[in-house]
């Protein structure tokens, strides 16, 4: 509304006090704008987006929940809809497009309603009645699903990824998807599965042909080679050791000075029988499969002890992540060792085989 103009003496000034943009509408313009952004991506028919981002990467995907996590949006309403399809994505797994796209047609209805002079309260709790009524719809529609029943999980599987962009391999993916999860879930609590206790290992050089399902571990490197030590060990009985076994350092910084052949070869003979005790103990246990953690402050393995644990035909794989063991010990049921004086039977995993393949461009170790 136009205030009347002020007379003054000298000059007349014209005051306009109306907003430039009602807030409201602009809020509601933007959401939808990026609703539409992801709309022409939804469902089988939905077309792939090309997505170009400040380091010059190109992704191309039709997933909403990329294509949305990709956007930069500064908008604070239009972010409200990206962070739903985040929490959308992290409560069900699936249907983050569908979500915004809902969202953008119902904020474009309120328009209307808002240029007809409805107050926004009662707009509001029009929407939250009608959500609670189609829960109920919903609810009544449903069919519950049983983990027991594998074909109808696998159906829903293969619907999620008929939208995606190995839609043509879903018969491949959904059984190993489904089996892989309910490989990992405990029946008693259906509802608390960890997907990080699933993990997948991807290798460059194959195709989606080869993707597989293993109950077991895959290491995406190989076993140590250093001293022709076994690549393949039936009846394997593994251990997961944070120590090092190679001879010890000092704990101060210091060079020592040898100035006698004898003397040399005493430290070597020293170094030999420290090795040798630990590897004989180790062999003690039975354990024939050695995984040995990265090592920071001296060499996890030296060429020397390789060469020992060859000889007592254990394979070695060395320079295990440190992240990687809580889910090594998980999945092999082992407890990890962290001191040789605690190396004991009763904290190895058991496996019927470890092996090394060949895939793609490298080499992976197979624990099943």
């Amino acid at each position: 509304m136009a205030t009347p103009q002020i007379r003054s003496s000298k000059t007349e000034s014209y005051t306009d006090n109306k907003r430039k943009d009602d807030v409201r509408q602009s809020n509601i313009i933007a959401a939808r704008s990026v609703a539409n952004a992801v709309r022409t991506s939804l469902g089988p028919k939905g077309m792939d987006k090309m997505i170009s981002n400040s380091n010059n990467e190109v992704i191309i995907t039709n997933d909403g929940a990329t294509i949305l996590h990709k956007m930069q949006v500064l908008q604070p309403a239009a972010k409200m809809l990206v962070e739903l399809s985040k929490s959308q994505d992290s409560a069900a797994g699936d249907g983050t497009t569908t979500v915004v796209v809902i969202a953008g047609s119902l904020l474009e209805k309120c328009l209307l309603l808002l240029s007809h002079g409805i107050h926004p309260t009662v707009i509001s709790d029009s929407l939250h009645k009608a959500s609670v009524k189609a829960v109920d719809i919903l609810t009544a529609m449903a069919v519950p699903v049983e983990l027991s029943d594998r074909d109808s999980l696998v159906k829903s599987a293969s619907t999620s990824l008929n939208s995606k962009v190995v839609s043509q391999y879903s018969s491949l993916l959904a059984p190993i998807a489904v089996d892989s999860v309910l490989s990992v879930v405990d029946p008693e609590k259906p509802y608390m599965v960890d997907l990080r206790d699933v993990k997948i290992v991807k290798k460059l050089g194959g195709t989606v042909d080869d993707t597989e399902l293993v109950k077991g571990l895959v290491f995406d490197k190989k076993v140590s080679h250093a001293a022709g030590g076994p690549t393949r060990m039936e009846n394997a009985k593994i251990a997961v050791i944070q120590f090092q076994i190679s001879p010890p350092k000092t704990d101060i910084e210091q060079s020592i000075v040898v100035s006698d052949y004898s003397q040399m070869d005493r430290i070597l003979k020293e170094e030999r029988s420290y090795i040798l005790g630990m590897i004989k103990k180790i062999k003690a246990t039975g354990c024939n499969v050695l995984l040995i953690q990265k090592s920071i402050l001296r060499d996890a393995v030296t060429d020397l002890s390789l060469h020992y644990l060859a000889k007592a035909k254990i394979l070695v794989i060395k320079d295990v992540e440190r992240d990687e063991i809580e889910f090594i010990t998980k999945t092999l049921n082992c407890l990890p060792i962290a001191n040789i004086e605690h190396f004991r039977v009763e904290k190895l995993g058991y496996a019927d085989l470890v092996e090394e393949l060949s895939l793609g461009d490298g080499k992976i170790v197979k624990i099943s």
